[in-house]
């Protein structure tokens, strides 16, 4: 069977919930088919499935600020996890400072150390830290997966647009159809992309 790592990207105090200043309505949707993804891979009993947890963590000057509000600052409540979804202890904490959990980061290296051969995206934006990481995952030859209902994004649109553009290079699938085709023993990233160029 493959090696998965599941990227839960940006589930922060400062993009989910009504105190959120940069909320992500959506993100608070998610949060339970996350819960369920979570305890599914917390009770198994093997390890190759690994939950990652990829935290925004800025610096006060951050270059990411002359574009976007400020946010996410590293070792404040807003660049915390939500207590819902929080991480626990053997879990690798990935901080970034750029929309790709890869860029600046070391996520390849642990990936690799771990012989990590599959990358599952979920998390907030669909349309821009999700999108980024699972663009730099296949740059760095990994297969991808996006769970659709595992990532949301500002809007119902803004999600679409990003699981349309995702899809024409990862498998995009429901956490539900993550779980089962594990379950049934099948290798779930099978199908993915778009090799016949048939996204519209």
């Amino acid at each position: 069977m493959p090696r998965h790592a599941i990227l839960v990207i940006d589930m922060l105090n400062d993009f989910i919930g009504e105190k959120a200043p940069l909320r992500c309505p959506g993100g608070d949707e998610i949060v339970p088919n996350l819960k369920k993804l979570f305890d599914w891979v917390r009770k198994r009993e093997d390890d190759n499935i690994h939950l990652i947890h990829i935290q925004e963590a800025h610096r006060k000057n951050d270059a990411d600020f002359r574009v976007r509000p400020v946010h996410a600052v590293k070792g404040t409540w807003g660049s915390d996890f939500i207590k819902e979804l929080y991480p626990k202890e053997g879990e690798y904490i990935v901080p970034k400072r750029r929309h790709s959990g890869f860029a600046y980061t070391d996520l390849d290296l642990y990936l690799r150390e771990e012989n990590i051969d599959t990358v599952v995206v979920t998390g907030v934006w669909t349309n821009v830290c999700v999108r980024s990481t699972a663009s730099d995952a296949l740059y760095h030859a990994y297969k991808v997966i996006t769970l659709s209902d595992g990532c949301a994004s500002k809007t119902e649109e803004m999600h679409e647009y990003g699981l349309k553009d995702l899809s024409l290079f990862t498998k995009v699938m429901s956490i539900d159809e993550y779980i089962k085709a594990w379950e049934m023993g099948e290798d779930p990233w099978i199908g993915g992309g778009d090799k016949e160029n048939k996204v519209k």
